[in-house]
This record gives C-alpha cells, structure tokens and sequence, in this order.
C-alpha cells in the first residue's frame, strides 16, 4: 500500500459548470440517475433499479446519522446577524446522545459568521413554541486555531440540547448551494433511514433511497446493515494545499454495534457495498482498528489518525480481514463494551489498498476534494472516465444530484 503523502491534488480537478450542481432534490428521491461502472465498463439506470446490479447476498451498509439544524442565527441589538454553525461537541462523550440529551447548558466547537462583530456579552435568542415562550443563549468562550467553543444555555431547562437546536436552528445545506432553506429541505436533506442526531451534513448517497428500494432489495435476498459515522462540516473543507501531506483531514465520530461487525464478517466473502463515502470510512476503519487490536489486544482507545494505515506497523501488519474483525470483537468484549464508539481521521486515497468494501454508492463530489480522492482510490484512473461520462449526460452533480454505483473488482 503506497503512501498517498505527495498527491498533487491538482490531478484530481474537472470543470464543474454552475448548472451541473443540483440546488433542490427531484420530486421523487428513487427517480436519480444512476451511473453503474464495472470492470471498465459504464452503464445508466436510475436508482429504483439499482437492485438489479447487485448480487444476491450482498451486504449495503448504510449510515444511519440524523442531520441537526446546526446553523442558529442570532440578531444583536443594534441589528447585526451573528451565525454559529454548531460542528461538534466541545467535551469527552462516550456517545453522541449523552450530548444531544443534556439540559441546561452544553459546550460546542463552532464556526462563527460575523464573528468581529461579537466581541463580548451573551447573544440571546427568543423563540415561540407549542410549549410557549424560552430562551437560548449563546456565550464565547474560546477562541481555537480554526474555530470557536461556544456555550448554550436555555430556559426552562428542563429541554434537552436536541430539542432547543431542532427549534432554534436551521438545516446546514452545504456551501455551494446559494439560496435559504425551504420547507422541503427539512424532509429531503435527510435520509428515510435518519435515527442517531449528531451530523451537520447528510451522508448524501442514501438521499435517494425509498422504502420500495428495500422492498425490492430484501425479495432479493440482499442484506442490510447500519453504521452511524457523524458527518462534520469538514466533508467540504477544501484542499487547499498543492500536496496532501499539508492537508489535515477532519476526524468523525463513529458509532458501530456489535451485531453489524458480526454482520460485515460473516459477509467477508459476499459483496459488501458502502453506501456514501462516510459508510465506506467507517467499514475500513473498523479494519485497522481490528489490526490494532490484534496487534496490542491490551490497546485502551482505536481511534484512528490521518495517515496511521500507510505507516509501520499498520502498513506492515498483512492481517487477513477475518482476523482483524474478530480481534476488534475480542477487544469489545474485553472492555465489556456493545458497540465501537470512537473517532476516525482516515485519509483514503490512490495508493490505498480496501480491506472490507467490494463496492461504493455514492454522489458525484467536487473537483479538488478528499472525496474525488476516495473516488479515485475505488477505480483509479478510470475517476476521469466516470465523471466525463456524468459531465457529457446530464447527471446532476454534488448533494442533491444524482449518484453512481462503482464496483472496486
């Protein structure tokens, strides 16, 4: 497996045309294109049909994280608007809903749109409800190399920090799609699936899967499973470093039971197909944190830096994936625990090597992206040859486009 240290990004660049970009999601999430690409070949179909490129027995993973309204937007008294974009808790959790659960008060890391503008006092937010009339405050507490840790608080105080946001806040639609939120974004920026709150961008490749889309998987006899990998706001941090070994690669909360690692073991030998590239992190994650554990079965934490797999003695371990998953079991075990719940930093680019993942559903990413460099890793160079083809017929490209199914063998 080759270090992907010294990628020019620059080789991993299109021209994405304004009308290229989907700013509303179709009228029916399973009417999206999709593009299916095997063995050097490339066919088109369209998402309610995606059952028919898979193989019986096959395993889709899908991440099952709920999009928070993270975006709150203040007014100060002399009329200024001063945003917070809430990106992840600023505290040791042991699970995400701890946090999401906590009343009275909770500290965030945030980014901050019109932050010289704040420069003391609380900001103040008053709000209506069916329950009557609260309050939600917002004080800056530290300023951090590349964001802020802001501290809510609310009244009454018996609301949980889930509820407050749900009501104050707003969906975070990605950077590149320029109007305000509508009604429907509530709905549609959210998979059917949605169960664990905590994401402040949605997996988009599960955008488009419906209820009849599992019908039709389950009558042949394709499994499913559920992952929960948090999605921050660092999914559209650019590249903005000619090589990636100065790019710093935002880490994600995982959440990972018992029952799906058991699931992904016994299907090692099955397709087992990511759906999103946050899936796809989260099941080669849960690999080398199995080498981890096979290699130091007393290790406390797993969790998982930006270039750890690329270096001794990761790289040089050669642990069959059977091994690797069943030493993560013995691992959950030992620390009497249900589930994996951890942070993963992975960088997944050409020169990786898979461990779990057979095959990928995913959108079509922006050029100059971490993404497109998971894309690339998946299909080499054939990246180019896939987004063309996108590009020359008509495929809507980034969170509320279309989307393509990439076979890795």
């Amino acid at each position: 497996m080759t270090s992907p240290r010294h990628i020019s990004i620059n080789d991993f660049t299109y021209e994405l045309p304004e009308e290229k970009i989907a700013t509303h999601p179709l009228e029916q999430r399973d009417d999206a294109k999709l593009l299916v690409y095997k063995t050097g070949n490339i066919e088109e179909s369209f998402y309610k049909k995606i059952h028919q490129f898979l193989p019986e027995k096959s395993l889709l993973v899908f991440n099952d994280t709920r999009v928070i309204k993270a975006r709150i937007r203040f007014q100060k008294p002399t009329g200024g608007i001063i945003e917070i974009f809430c990106l992840e808790p600023f505290e040791l959790i042991n699970e995400y809903s701890t946090v999401m659960n906590k009343k009275e008060k909770v500290r965030w890391k945030c980014m901050i749109g019109g932050a010289s503008k704040w420069k003391e006092g609380e900001l103040v937010k008053r709000l209506e409800s069916a329950v009557g009339s609260w309050q939600l405050s917002a004080r800056l507490v530290d300023r951090l190399p590349d964001a802020y840790v802001v501290e809510f608080s609310w009244t009454p105080t018996e609301l949980c920090f889930a509820e407050v946001i749900e009501a104050a806040g707003d969906i975070p639609l990605p950077p590149y799609i320029k109007r305000e939120t509508e009604f429907a974004d509530s709905e549609r920026y959210q998979t059917i699936y949605a169960r664990d709150e905590g994401s402040v961008a949605a997996p988009t490749a599960g955008l488009h899967f419906t209820e009849d889309i599992f019908t039709s998987l389950a009558k042949k006899n394709i499994q499913t499973g559920f992952v929960t990998l948090h999605v921050g706001a660092g999914t559209f941090k650019p590249v903005k470093v000619a090589v990636m070994q100065y790019h710093e690669m935002h880490a994600e909360w995982i959440d990972v039971s018992i029952q799906l690692i058991k699931s992904v073991l016994q299907n090692l030998d099955n397709t087992i197909t990511a759906v999103g590239t946050t899936s796809l992190r989260t099941l080669e994650s849960l690999y080398w944190m199995g080498v981890k554990a096979y290699l130091q079965p007393s290790i406390s934490q797993l969790q998982l830096g930006q270039w750890e797999v690329y270096e001794p003695p990761l790289s040089d371990a050669g642990v069959p994936a059977e091994k690797a998953l069943q030493a993560l079991l013995q691992w959950i075990e030992t620390n009497k625990l249900d589930r994996v719940f951890t942070q993963t930093q992975i960088l997944i680019a050409p020169g990786y090597a898979f461990k779990i993942v057979k095959a990928i559903i995913t959108n079509f990413h922006q050029p100059r992206s971490t993404l497109l460099l998971l894309v690339a890793a998946a299909v080499g160079d054939d990246w180019t040859k896939v987004y063309d083809h996108a590009l020359q017929n008509n495929f809507r490209f980034l969170s509320y486009g279309d989307g393509c199914l990439l076979f890795l063998e």
